[in-house]
């Protein structure tokens, strides 16, 4: 008799299987019970709930190079196969329409039983998009709550490295495998996150970014939250496409309103004239999800005790060009170069494309 498998080496038979998807094998599951007994169903029994062309490949089997190397890499300290009949398998994801029958993890696992956030946005975004990001994932990872996002640049990077610094900690659901980091400039906090946080993905190892991976990765994003902030956001942006599979998936949708000149305030603006909530702070958010602590918490102003330096009084809260900055002031362009220079090496400010300057709390 041949020797059974082991079930993680059952479930990757299954899962690594090519045309064989999330649908697929939870037909199989609901049919058979487990991914050992449809692997040993016969033709007459597949046929029930596969085409032709899944049972050859599911009777071919799985590319046994991969197979071996997604074995090896399951034995390494902190990497996990989670399945959809596992006890911790996210259980806001489980009962989505589209529940991935497999995720890899690397990292703390038992984040899966966290109650998420998700923090997304805008990969070009303006500095203090990912100032009030960060400081967002900070507070809210500081009463407890798990950040998530995607890894890309921009609002989600800040937002994975603001809940690093609470007890919350972040989960960064990514769209590729996780042999791989993309993009290549989040690598060391890819790493970090590994160490502190978890790495997820549905993706089997070796699989490279490709563009419709993104919406496949977002509505797991959306899947494993309560409710999802949007802070910055175009109005063509992806960050629209988690908000509105939030939506679908009944969760609470959220954003933070910007400067009506913006390009990046608008798809958030959209939002709130479709029904989200307006969020002005992390107490807005704990009190939308009714969270059971309810400390006064919110993004600690960088800014504290600047509010008597009259440069940021003139300076205001939207972009702004040195010589429309010198009007308001007064200043010579020299003088006031001098002062924002000094501004800026204090991290109350930052200088945009164009010479334009923006507070950046």
């Amino acid at each position: 008799m041949p020797k059974p498998v082991q079930d993680h080496e059952a479930w990757l038979r299954l899962g690594l299987i090519p045309g064989i998807g999330d649908g697929a094998m939870r037909r199989l599951l609901d049919s058979f019970g487990s991914p050992g007994a449809a692997l040993s169903a016969n033709r007459a029994q597949l046929s029930q709930h596969l085409s032709k062309r899944q049972i050859d490949s599911l009777q071919d089997g799985p590319d046994p190079d991969q197979l071996a190397q997604t074995m090896a890499w399951l034995t390494q300290p902190g990497h996990h196969l989670i399945t959809l009949l596992d006890e911790d398998y996210p259980p806001l994801l489980r009962e989505t329409a589209d529940p991935p029958a497999l995720l890899y993890g690397a990292g703390r696992r038992e984040l899966l039983l966290h109650s998420c956030l998700a923090v997304v946005g805008s990969r070009n975004a303006t500095p203090q998009g990912e100032a009030n990001a960060e400081a967002f994932g900070q507070a809210l990872s500081s009463v407890g709550m798990t950040v998530v996002s995607g890894l890309a640049l921009g609002i989600d990077a800040a937002a994975h490295k603001g809940g690093l610094k609470g007890s919350g900690s972040t989960i960064a659901v990514v769209g590729t495998g996780l042999d791989r980091v993309y993009p290549a400039r989040n690598k060391a906090l890819a790493h970090e996150i590994a160490e502190r946080g978890l790495l997820l993905s549905e993706f089997a190892l070796g699989t490279i970014s490709a563009p419709g991976h993104f919406p496949k990765r977002n509505r797991i994003i959306s899947g494993l939250s309560r409710g999802v902030l949007v802070v910055e956001a175009a109005l063509n942006s992806g960050s629209l496409i988690t908000a509105r599979q939030a939506l679908e998936q009944g969760r609470e949708v959220m954003a933070i309103p910007g400067s009506i000149h913006s390009p990046l305030s608008k798809g958030c603006h959209a939002l709130i004239k479709q029904g989200a909530k307006l969020v002005e702070s992390a107490q807005d958010i704990i009190e939308e999800l009714a969270w059971p602590v309810m400390p006064v918490v919110g993004p600690v102003s960088a800014t504290a005790g600047m509010e008597t330096e009259p440069l940021l009084q003139h300076l205001g809260h939207d972009p702004v060009s040195i010589d429309l900055l010198a009007e308001r002031s007064g200043l010579t362009v020299d003088a006031l170069s001098a002062k924002l220079l000094t501004l800026e090496l204090e991290g109350h400010i930052a200088q945009l494309p164009g010479g334009r300057y923006q507070r950046l709390l």
